[in-house]
């Protein structure tokens, strides 16, 4: 299975969204690396990145799934590196 390193970058506006995100990010915790939550309080919103090793599919899907929250945007950056079969390599471009 071929893998990829990203980045999701999410700001959060409507407080009515956190847990149906928290929900998702739950459902593919396999694949997170780690999360920073930046909660923004004078302008009320959470500015949160998550990075993931996931395949592209996955990461998609998932990027596509937090996008669709009301109140809620999102921007996924991807890395050069795939790992693939248990090799890094880097893509060719």
């Amino acid at each position: 299975m071929e893998t990829r390193v990203a980045v999701i970058a999410v700001i959060v506006g409507d407080p009515g969204s956190v847990e149906a995100l928290n929900r998702l990010l739950h459902e593919h915790a396999e694949y997170i690396i780690g999360r920073m939550g930046i909660p923004y309080r004078q302008k009320k919103i959470n500015v949160i990145s998550i990075a993931l090793d996931a395949p592209p599919d996955t990461i998609s899907a998932l990027s596509g799934k937090i996008g669709r929250l009301a109140g809620v945007s999102v921007k996924t950056a991807y890395s050069s590196v795939i790992t693939a079969d248990g090799a890094e390599t880097a893509e060719a471009r």
